[in-house]
């Protein structure tokens, strides 16, 4: 190793210019003091990006990325100057290629010793690491994460995307791909909450629509695409959430992303919480305005945030989940209505994880709160409660029309086909005329949290359906991750980018169709796993 011969102004002219190119801010807007996120809406994956391409221009190793922590572009020039030129330790590890196993069933309970026989070296990236390469080669960075995953799933850390080979109930079958093993496990992974996926009348309706309109309408909605279902399930999601009118994406994602980017633009400011859905993040990128970010639920901060951004921008919209898919908690939203007023902001609440659980009636976080009508624009996926697939908004009409016509994500896409939109409407049918499923659904939550919370895990303030078993520490999360399913009980396993690295946790999802011997077995199951890997004492 040599030490740098770098020039600290160029070091800093590197810098600027690499947040100029992966924020588009002018160099006049990048106040090189001011705090990454709060100030200039920089968050860790843009980040990631400034610090990889700086380092490659500088001549600086390419995982640098995972070793600098900073608030400031300030002290980001600092910890570059600070480091020696060199080249990057080439860690790949050994691709593995396990021996195929028989194929084999294992009851609940029956533990599967899974995973490699006794202790081999570990890997401490993560897939941060992953996000930039220093190579030519724009694949590169694929084939070195292709033998990092490989790694991971031989050891059975892994687990992502394994089929199954049955409904996804309270219980499931899910075939290993990488054992060859199928067996049944009690289901926490699942956003099914109140069991609609598997109703008669949702099914029957699909399949009854599915034979008279065809499988797909071939087309966006203003152009051939439109069914008379899409009609009334519009007209439905309004009703059911109390406002003058609905808009229906093809996804939760796209209902984000066309929302935000056509409503706000280049004068303007979207001001989110630090937590939020990727798609709300996605959706200020394609707008074009200014970002800032609050930290999470702290209304001081957003306040703070508030003041300065009336003095720069022309609109202000703020942009909040309803409930953190990762955490669980809710958002503060009488106080995030109060502020808007007082500062002339709108609001849109992303209720993804909110329908069918927050309410009396599960119509979200406005109801839960009493604040139906007070918020500008409630959005919400349909592929969780609701039990198909899409997305929608609902707000006045007004304001819905105007996305009709400037959403690109509405204009210029497929529309969900007439089948799904007809199990959606049986969907909402029977939550309106079951409402003890959404009861059946928090007595669940209670009994479950209840036995977590007294055995020890950091729950942190979950308030919904949603219960993170916080582990911090990513090796031990999916080392969890791996001893719950051998005993056969999946829920998630999730790390980076799903969470900052140092939050990996276990994210489990509970049902209104868990029986009370799935809660007890589930809350033992969890237990003898945390002993086992110390998560528990």
């Amino acid at each position: 190793m040599t030490e740098t011969t770098t020039p600290a102004d160029s070091v800093s002219e590197v810098v600027m210019s690499m947040a100029m190119r992966h924020t588009h801010y002018r160099r006049d807007q990048l106040d090189p003091t001011a705090d990454l996120e709060g100030e200039l809406g920089i968050d860790s994956v843009v980040l990631i990006a400034i610090i990889g391409d700086a380092a490659k221009q500088l001549g600086l190793p390419a995982n640098l990325t995972s070793d600098i922590s900073v608030t400031t572009l300030d002290a980001l020039i600092q910890e570059l100057e600070a480091h020696d030129r060199g080249q990057a330790v080439d860690l790949l590890p050994a691709e593995s290629d396990p021996a195929a196993e028989p194929v084999v069933e294992l009851s609940i309970g029956e533990l599967d010793p899974i995973g490699p026989a006794g202790d081999t070296a570990w890997d401490g990236r993560s897939m941060r690491d992953f996000l930039v390469s220093d190579k030519p080669d724009l694949f590169a960075k694929a084939s070195e994460f292709a033998a990092h995953r490989r790694d991971r799933e031989a050891e059975h850390l892994y687990w992502y995307g394994m089929p199954l080979r049955s409904r996804c109930t309270n219980r499931a079958r899910i075939y290993d791909e990488i054992s060859g093993r199928t067996r049944e496990f009690l289901m926490f992974g699942s956003n099914n909450y109140l069991g609609l996926a598997n109703h008669p009348r949702v099914i029957d309706a699909i399949c009854a629509a599915t034979r008279e309109f065809g499988a797909t309408n071939t087309g966006c909605r203003i152009i051939g695409g439109t069914n008379h279902l899409h009609k009334e399930l519009e007209r439905r999601l309004a009703a059911f959430k109390g406002r003058e009118a609905a808009i229906v994406y093809p996804g939760g994602y796209a209902a984000n992303l066309g929302a935000i980017s056509a409503l706000v633009g280049p004068n303007d400011a979207v001001i989110v919480d630090k937590l939020n859905h990727m798609s709300i993040v996605d959706g200020w990128k394609l707008s074009g305005g200014l970002r800032r970010i609050y930290r999470h639920n702290d209304m001081a901060h957003l306040e703070t945030v508030l003041d300065r951004c009336a003095e720069q921008t022309r609109g202000m919209l703020i942009a909040t989940d309803g409930v953190f898919s990762m955490h669980g908690d809710i958002c503060d939203l009488p106080q995030i209505v109060e502020l808007a007023q007082r500062y002339g902001a709108r609001v849109l609440v992303d209720d993804a994880h909110a329908t069918g659980v927050l309410g009396v009636t599960g119509t979200g976080t406005a109801e839960h709160f009493s604040l139906k009508g007070e918020v500008d624009l409630e959005l919400g996926t349909m592929s969780k409660t609701l039990a198909g697939m899409g997305g929608f908004v609902v707000g006045d009409e007004d304001v819905i029309d105007y996305l009709r016509f400037y959403s690109n994500s509405y204009v210029f896409a497929a529309t969900i086909p007439a089948g799904v939109a007809a199990g959606l409407i049986a969907a909402i049918d029977v939550m309106e005329t079951e409402p003890e499923r959404i009861a059946m659904l928090w007595n669940n939550i209670r009994i479950l949290s209840g036995y977590l919370d007294t055995a020890g895990f950091d729950l942190e303030h979950s308030r919904s359906a949603i219960l993170p078993i916080v582990v911090g520490d990513e090796r031990k999360a999916m080392e969890m991750g791996r001893a719950v399913r051998a005993r056969g009980l999946f829920c998630q396993t999730v790390v980076f980018p799903g969470v900052p690295l140092g939050e990996a946790r276990l994210r489990v999802s509970v049902t209104s169709e868990h029986t009370p011997e799935d809660l007890a077995l589930a809350a033992q199951i969890f237990i003898d796993a945390g002993r086992e890997t110390g998560v528990l004492q």
